[in-house]
């Protein structure tokens, strides 16, 4: 019998790709891409704001920031179920999980109505405050998941650190470690993609900041820091939901 290749073929494109957009989050995240990147070729001086192709950027901005709201339909489910399966071992985890899943979930859940009153289906007397809370308990939900990640990557590294010991003793005694090296392998990437979550984080929490502030007062910031913010965001998200499907 013929061996295995110990080094499959990779994963054809154009079939990975069909998998990335049968998915609401990857096509969402490229409209996040597009709309971000637009925002900052607006945000910066590349042309004038009364020029053809400004206009259409930002009727194209606009329009790409309502379809993304559509894309929140009943995503708040994800969140009820994912506090559900939690693993919760402290007092405290249990708060962070509370505010993290609790928080995104209202936010989504509160973005189906922002997305009704842009579309139109329902009076916009009241879009004002609903975007209020959304983006109150967007933040929240931030502070909730930044907290339970950065718990996270000290217990990755922990764990890190005893697999360095391990391999070291093995390496000493003059056995194999094979096992040991993939798991390392693994636990470094777990590490890696936690950070980037954690980054991905803090750019969606400056931008959700911003937002409770209404671009002004203290909590505003430059224009072309948070369409920076949510380019980078949405790059991580696109990578992360790359990989995993």
């Amino acid at each position: 019998m013929a061996p295995q290749n110990p080094n499959p073929n990779p994963r054809d494109f154009l079939l990975h790709l069909e998998s990335y957009l049968s998915k609401r989050d990857g096509v969402d995240k490229l409209l996040k891409i597009s709309r971000y990147a637009s925002k900052i070729i607006l945000s910066s001086s590349v042309m004038s704001d009364s020029s053809t192709l400004s206009l259409r950027l930002k009727s194209f901005e606009s329009s790409v920031g309502v379809s993304r709201k559509a894309f929140r339909l009943g995503k708040f489910v994800q969140d009820v179920n994912a506090f559900r399966s939690s693993n919760v071992s402290t007092k405290e985890e249990l708060i962070l999980s509370i505010l993290a899943y609790g928080g995104e979930g209202i936010y989504y859940f509160v973005e189906q109505f922002v997305w009704l009153g842009k579309a139109g289906l329902i009076d916009k007397k009241n879009l004002s405050v609903l975007q209020k809370i959304s983006a109150w308990c967007e933040f929240v939900g931030y502070i909730g998941s930044v907290s339970l990640k950065v718990k996270e990557l000290r217990q990755v590294g922990e764990d890190e650190e005893c697999l360095k010991s391990t391999i070291e003793v093995s390496t000493i005694r003059g056995i194999g470690y094979d096992e040991e090296m993939e798991k390392l392998k693994k636990l470094r990437l777990k590490k890696m993609m936690k950070r980037l979550c954690v980054v991905q984080d803090f750019a969606d929490g400056l931008m959700a900041l911003a937002d409770i502030g209404d671009g002004k007062g203290v909590l505003s910031a430059p224009l072309l820091l948070l369409s920076s913010a949510g380019l980078l965001s949405a790059l991580i998200s696109t990578h992360k939901n790359w990989i995993s499907c």
